[in-house]
C-alpha cells in the first residue's frame, strides 16, 4: 500500500508503515495540511493490525523544522485565544495515539528536528540520527512554550533538570550530544539511516504482538507508578504471555534448536 497525501507520503510494506513528512521546500515544517494528513494516517495505523512497526522520517535532508511560522503569522490577525488553544487541541488525538501506539515507532532523523519536529521525534520509541541531525526546542526564540508532547516526553528521556535546560535555553543539540543524552539511540551515516530503520522495523514482524504491546504499556506506566503495582502488573502480563500461542511456538523452536522468530538485527546487518 502506498498513499501520497498533501505534504505527506504513507506506505505499508512488509508489515511496516512508513510516514514521510514531505515538504522539503520548507524543511518539512508542519503545515495545516500536514497535520490533517497525520490525523488521517495515524488512526489508520492504529486500526491496521497487520502493521507491526512504524517508521517516521522526513524528505529532502531534513526531519522537520517545526511549526509553520509563516502560516501562524498569516493567521494571527483573525485568531482568538480560543482559536490558538483549539489549534493545539486538534493535534492531541493523533499525537496521543502515536505516543501510545502499541507497536514500535522508529524515528529516522536526518537534518533539522526543530520545535514541533523535535517533539514529533520524541514520540518515537527509538530515534536514529545521521551525523548532520540537529535537535532544538526553539520555542523560546519566538516567545512560545514547547508543544507536540515535548513537555511530557522529554523529561522522561533526559530527566527534569536537563529537560528544563533544553527548553529554556532553546539551544541546538547535535547528533553526538543527543546520543549521550539518550535522545538518540544510534548515530549512523546518512545513507545507512533508512536501511537501519527498516531492518529494525521489519524485525518486529516476527515478534510477539502481545509481548510488544505489554512491554510498551508497562514501561509507560512504570514512570508514574510504584513497585507493588508494577510487580502485580508483571505477574498478570507474564501470565498472559505464557498463555499465548506465540510463546508456546517460541519455546518449541528453542527445544528444536531452530532460530527464534524474532531477533533484533545487528547494527551492521
Amino acid at each position: 500500500m502506498s498513499t501520497t497525501l498533501q505534504a505527506l507520503d504513507y506506505q505499508v510494506q512488509d508489515h511496516v508503515a512508513t510516514i514521510t513528512l514531505n515538504r522539503p521546500q520548507a524543511r518539512n515544517a508542519i503545515s495545516a495540511e500536514m497535520k490533517a494528513a497525520l490525523a488521517e494516517v495515524v488512526p489508520a495505523i492504529v486500526a491496521d493490525s497487520s502493521v507491526r512497526a512504524v517508521i517516521l522520517t522526513g524528505a529532502g535532508g531534513a526531519f522537520c523544522a517545526g511549526g509553520d511560522l509563516r502560516g501562524m503569522a498569516e493567521a494571527r490577525p483573525t485568531m482568538t485565544h480560543e482559536g490558538w488553544r483549539q489549534r493545539m487541541l486538534d493535534v492531541q488525538p493523533w499525537l496521543s495515539a502515536l505516543i501510545q501506539l502499541d507497536r514500535p515507532v522508529i524515528a529516522a532523523v536526518d537534518g533539522a528536528a526543530y520545535g514541533a519536529g523535535f517533539g514529533l521525534a520524541l514520540a518515537a520509541d527509538f530515534v536514529l540520527a545521521s551525523p548532520r541531525a540537529r535537535f532544538c526546542l526553539s520555542f523560546m526564540r519566538v516567545g512560545l512554550g514547547p508543544d507536540f508532547g515535548a513537555v511530557y516526553t522529554l523529561p522522561r528521556v533526559v530527566g527534569v533538570q536537563r529537560a528544563k535546560e533544553l527548553m529554556l535555553s532553546a539551544r541546538e543539540v547535535d547528533a553526538e550530544e543527543a546520543l549521550k543524552l539518550g535522545i538518540v539511540m544510534e548515530v549512523l551515516p546518512a545513507e545507512s539511516l533508512m536501511p537501519r530503520a527498516r531492518a529494525l522495523a521489519r524485525s518486529f514482524a516476527g515478534a510477539s504482538p502481545l509481548a510488544t504491546r505489554l512491554i510498551k504499556q508497562d514501561v509507560a506506566q512504570s514512570l508514574a507508578s510504584d513497585l507493588p503495582t508494577m510487580l502485580a502488573l508483571e505477574a498478570e502480563h507474564q501470565a498472559q504471555c505464557f498463555g499465548s500461542a506465540y510463546q508456546a511456538d517460541a519455546v518449541q523452536r528453542f527445544l528444536d534448536k531452530q532460530p527464534p522468530a524474532f531477533r533484533w538485527p545487528d547494527a551492521g546487518s
